[in-house]
């Protein structure tokens, strides 16, 4: 028997969407409110015509006939789907949905406002070396209803961002990890109370309290976690950093000093791996091997190079004020660029922190020079070559530029790593010019 599904969204995901439904004999009805050309050219390549920008008012025919939704990440709380589905009494599911129906094997999980990819490549390493099969899938560029097409995987472990967990109908996963929580996403969630609640389905489905990591040091996360669970990030917690090693309740998992990332930031993100990975069937040692030879993601606190002296750190996923932060802190005495555009976001909290100087830069920059105006030097930059000149200006003696923009790409780029990549450029310019 075949259903009409109406897929909202077909970017990565929502085209994966299509494809496994197409291929399992459903019916597909494509929606999208800002259909690009790659949108258009992929919706034609299947066989299917594109429903475009759809106005408010056309949504209860849209509906008519479709047995269930599958919404893409990033649909807004407050798109008119949610009320005519409602109205119509059809289904509305994430992508996880569908998987879960399709496909049994075991999904531990991530979540979290800043870490959760970092996590997510450490808990899968980590499997593979315990000799366990692990697929990193969710919200990177594997998406679930791919990822259960490889059949060699045995564990998936899944990136949880807020909109997937808000807009699955069930949340099957476990054990899963809870990282932290700041505000973000409120162009998309309606607001924080909404934006909290969907990080607190991730332990939703899971079987026993123990199965629950939980960073006990951020008081939004110990408020949601469960009598029981498996908690790290202070020294009562059962992983935890104490004498200079990361322990896991008595066993000494690796010392501190073997390890390449070590800042503030690094050690809560090893113990949540620790913790998660040992919770999904992985050996400490495995965790011990991993932790000795991960050096990082692209973005994350990468550090590029040195020129005349001075360091320059690409931290471009930093798309919150909260991650910047704790960026800077790590980092203290830097030269700051930030900036781009902003998510709902009050980036008053960046102020908080006490760079050098700031180079404020993007559709935020405004923003940027009232968190900082008269705390620190505060100017202004049009490009990223300019942003880097000013920096360096700054910074002139030795010392880091670090880029940590606490806001989105998508003013000057089409995403972070795009934007970092530029960063990127810039530096290495530099570096050739000298």
């Amino acid at each position: 028997m075949s259903f009409t599904v109406l897929v909202l969204g077909l970017g990565l995901t929502g085209r994966a969407v299509a494809e496994a439904l197409l291929r399992r004999g459903e019916d597909v009805r494509p929606v999208d409110d800002r259909p690009e050309g790659a949108v258009r050219r992929a919706v034609s390549e299947l066989g299917l015509d594109l429903v475009a920008a759809p106005e408010a008012g056309e949504w209860p025919g849209l509906l008519a006939g479709c047995d269930r939704v599958v919404l893409s990440p990033g649909v807004p709380d407050a798109h008119p789907v949610f009320g005519a589905a409602l109205q119509a009494g059809v289904v509305l599911l994430d992508e996880s949905d569908l998987a879960a129906d399709w496909d049994a094997r075991p999904r531990c999980a991530v979540t979290g406002t800043d870490g959760k990819t970092t996590v997510v490549t450490l808990v899968a390493e980590m499997l593979e070396r315990s000799g366990i099969r692990a697929l990193p899938a969710g919200n990177n560029e594997t998406p679930l209803v791919v990822a259960i097409d490889d059949a060699e995987a045995e564990v998936f472990v899944v990136e949880a961002s807020s909109f997937r967990l808000g807009h699955a109908r069930s949340v099957r996963l476990g054990p899963a990890a809870w990282l932290n929580f700041a505000p973000d996403h409120l162009d998309v969630h309606a607001d924080l109370e909404a934006y909290e609640a969907a990080k607190a389905r991730i332990w939703e489905a899971i079987e026993e309290p123990a199965d629950a990591v939980a960073n006990l040091s951020d008081p939004v996360v110990r408020s949601h976690a469960p009598e029981g669970a498996t908690g790290f990030g202070t020294g009562a917690a059962a992983c935890r950093v104490e004498d200079g090693h990361l322990l896991l309740g008595e066993h000494r998992i690796v010392a501190v000093d073997e390890m390449p990332r070590r800042m503030p930031h690094d050690l809560l993100n090893a113990q949540a791996a620790t913790a998660l990975a040992t919770r999904a069937g992985a050996l400490p040692e495995g965790c011990a091997d991993v932790l000795r030879c991960f050096r990082g993601l692209p973005h994350r606190m990468q550090l590029l190079g040195e020129v005349d002296g001075i360091r320059f750190v690409d931290d471009s996923k930093a798309t919150t004020p909260h991650a910047t932060v704790s960026a800077v802190n790590a980092l203290p005495g830097a030269v700051l660029i930030a900036g781009g555009r902003n998510k709902g976001l009050d980036l008053t909290p960046l102020g908080g922190s006490a760079p050098r100087a700031v180079v404020a830069i993007g559709e935020a920059a405004d923003e940027v020079v009232a968190a900082f105006i008269g705390r620190c030097p505060v100017v202004l930059a049009d490009s990223m070559e300019s942003a880097v000149a000013q920096a360096r200006r700054e910074v002139q003696g030795g010392g880091v530029v670090l880029f940590s923009p606490g806001c989105s790409s998508f003013d000057w780029y089409s995403s972070y790593a795009e934007r970092g990549d530029d960063f990127a450029r810039v530096v290495r310019e530099l570096e050739q010019a000298r």
